[in-house]
């Protein structure tokens, strides 16, 4: 029975990940044209092209500058919001705020991105002439990265001891600098796993940021352009750049996770 389940298993990950290993290989070939998948030896030639293109660095820099800015504004914001959901001690309204900071979760992306779209326009009509771009799409990804941030967050703050917030305060600490000497250290991990999380979501969305981008444009946006028109291999190479970044974030967050487990494990046999 293991042995059929392991095979399985190893069926399932081959199903799921043989057309990005497909797309890894291919954007070293050195063939002109993705029409035939066919090997013609092994080139770096398409990286090359990919760093030269005016407008695919363009876009790199925009989701770049987009993905920073709502990582960090969306994990203060998100902190804030978590530190205030936890100490509400009315069960219900705590459980109503959670039922909210998960709704956009669940809430089909294309809704959000017409909602927002059809808001940023709105406002923009009676500001006077302003229209979507790089403010309506940091926007938006702080909105939709939010709850991520809450929900990293939260765990630490209920694993904590709240009584080290009040000892704090009773040795001679006022309330901002007991937070940022006790509070904030305790809920670090967290922090920077919500902020890593933020950052990869804002990287790969395209749905939500069709809808509020305007003329702006990010690199899944430009991808999708790419495959409306003549497809160059280029968007093998950056495909492939793009899997690698979000692995490696991945990869940090999880050696995060393990080396965190490990030092509660590691804590709880002194103890």
């Amino acid at each position: 029975m293991k042995t059929i389940s392991k095979v399985y298993t190893a069926l399932v990950f081959l199903f799921l990940y043989a057309p990005i290993f497909v797309l890894i290989i291919f954007s070293f070939n050195d063939s002109n044209t993705m029409s035939r998948s066919v090997w013609s030896g092994f080139s770096l030639k398409w990286y090359t092209r990919l760093f030269e293109d005016r407008m695919i660095m363009e876009a790199l820099k925009n989701t770049l500058i987009i993905a920073v800015v709502a990582a960090v504004v969306a994990t203060i914001l998100g902190t804030i919001a978590a530190i205030g959901i936890n100490g509400i001690n009315n069960k219900l309204a705590r459980r109503m705020m959670m039922n909210l900071t998960n709704l956009p979760m669940v809430n089909p992306e294309i809704v959000t991105g017409v909602s927002l779209m059809l808001l940023f326009v709105f406002v923009a009509q009676k500001m006077g002439g302003l229209s979507l771009g790089m403010v309506s799409l940091v926007l938006a990804h702080i909105t939709f990265c939010l709850p991520y941030v809450i929900l990293s967050v939260l765990p630490k703050l209920r694993q904590m001891d709240s009584h080290l917030y009040e000892a704090a305060q009773d040795l001679g600490c006022n309330p901002l600098r007991a937070f940022f000497k006790v509070v904030l250290p305790e809920i670090s991990p967290g922090i920077i796993t919500g902020m890593i999380m933020a950052f990869t979501l804002s990287i790969d969305d395209f749905i939500i940021s069709y809808f509020t981008s305007g003329t702006t444009q990010t690199l899944p946006i430009y991808i999708y352009s790419m495959t409306r028109k003549r497809i160059s291999p280029e968007i093998n190479a950056l495909s492939t750049l793009l899997f690698a970044a979000v692995l490696l974030l991945l990869l940090i967050i999880n050696l995060r996770q393990s080396r965190e487990k490990r030092l509660e494990e590691g804590k709880a046999v002194e103890s």
